[in-house]
């Protein structure tokens, strides 16, 4: 039988899932913020400003800055000159396609 789930557990449940989400990404650098909006219309950057949102819904104080950083586990700064690639015209072509539907 299920265990039923009440809004802290579910609350658990979503933190945990996130976290895992942000491990992921961390753990594949090598995909591009470019490939992830051409594929799931997202990207690390929009996680941060959702995250960004979600404190300022709460009164919570978090700069843009500081709400990506925890999205890249790093300063977004340092993260691009690490692992960001130039997009190739490929992946632009595909990007600015999938921006026309």
């Amino acid at each position: 039988m299920s265990t039923p789930i009440d809004q802290e557990i579910q609350d658990k449940l979503d933190a945990a899932t996130f976290r895992r989400l942000l491990k992921h990404l961390d753990d594949n650098k090598e995909v591009q913020n470019i490939d992830l909006m051409i594929l799931a219309n997202f990207c690390r950057n929009c996680l941060g400003k959702w995250y960004k949102a979600a404190a300022d819904d709460l009164n919570i104080e978090v700069s843009d800055n500081e709400a990506r950083e925890h999205i890249y586990g790093m300063p977004y700064s340092e993260w691009k000159e690490k692992h960001q690639q130039p997009a190739t015209p490929e992946q632009m072509a595909a990007f600015e396609a999938k921006q026309k539907k």
